[in-house]
């Protein structure tokens, strides 16, 4: 992550009212690898501002990769984590809410009155975050949507994250398993980006086979950006993402779970935000649909 976006991100939360500290390897550049920092270094700035009283919150400034090799070195979170990708491992580790939303880029460049921003705002405001699909609107309905009202507490992020996460202690199955004992719902949110057609189909069958699909309670499907067509489709479709999602809606066919599809969340500017571990009210009918999160 350029350290103009960390700093020029800061400066906008510190506009916002936020009072913003940076943690010593922030503005790191490990050149012996692909990360900002060694692992130590990762691990010791998350220990810290898990320690540090004077820490709200957990703003992280990029995702891609890294968190997988030290998830296990990591304590137990009690404060929200902000960010995406592959933060989604911190919020599967997270015992508080943790909010699925941007991060330094997108908060720095921005416009100050875009939607997204606004909402992205209010959520770390506390204000309460609903959002509602009709057909001609910001947040379009789709064909592929099924009926449903449930409650439950959302979980998830991105799909691959969670599919490399599979069988271990810091993965989903753990998660939904917490929610169980507790008897809650889980409500799963997946997205990704730049994943052939067959490698989302791969990771969807891992979680039926898995028993996951089979234990939540309903399925918000975000974006798949740059997620190429299967070459060896014989009649590819002009528009590769309704044909991912056909793919994903065929792996709960057998399920009666409401689902929402095309939310606009994940590996675009215009990722709104989500709270994570946190109880949501889904409504989907054939003209409507509405989540609410309740943080």
């Amino acid at each position: 992550m350029e350290a103009q976006y960390i700093l020029a991100a800061a400066e906008r939360l510190r506009s916002w009212g936020y009072e913003v500290s940076l943690g010593r390897h922030a503005l790191a550049m490990d050149e012996t690898s692909r990360f900002a920092a060694t692992d130590t270094e990762r691990v010791a700035d998350i220990v810290d501002a898990l320690q540090d009283e004077s820490v709200d919150m957990l703003l992280c400034s990029r995702g891609g990769y890294g968190l997988q090799r030290i998830i296990d070195q990591i304590p137990p979170i009690d404060k929200p984590v902000i960010g995406f990708s592959d933060i989604t491992a911190l919020h599967l580790r997270s015992k508080s809410p943790s909010l699925h939303g941007l991060m330094c880029k997108h908060i720095a460049t921005l416009p100050e009155n875009s939607e997204v921003l606004t909402a992205f705002r209010r959520a770390l405001a506390g204000e309460k975050v609903e959002y509602v699909f009709i057909s001609g609107t910001t947040f379009p309905l789709s064909a592929l949507n099924r009926s449903g009202e449930v409650k439950g507490v959302l979980v998830g992020g991105n799909l691959s994250v969670l599919y490399g996460l599979q069988g271990t202690d810091h993965g989903l199955l753990k998660r939904i398993e917490q929610n169980e004992r507790k008897g809650e719902p889980t409500v799963l949110f997946i997205e990704d980006i730049a994943e052939r057609h067959y490698h989302i189909d791969r990771m969807m069958q891992n979680l039926r086979l898995s028993g996951i699909l089979k234990r939540i309670s309903a399925l918000i499907v975000g974006q798949f950006s740059d997620c190429g067509a299967d070459p060896t489709m014989r009649q590819p479709q002009s528009d590769l993402t309704p044909s991912i999602y056909h793919t994903i809606r065929s792996a709960v066919e057998e399920y009666n779970y409401p689902i929402l599809f095309n939310f606009p969340a994940g590996h675009i500017p215009t990722n709104y935000p989500l709270w994570l571990n946190t109880p949501v009210r889904l409504i989907v009918k054939e003209n409507e649909a509405t989540l609410t999160c309740q943080v």
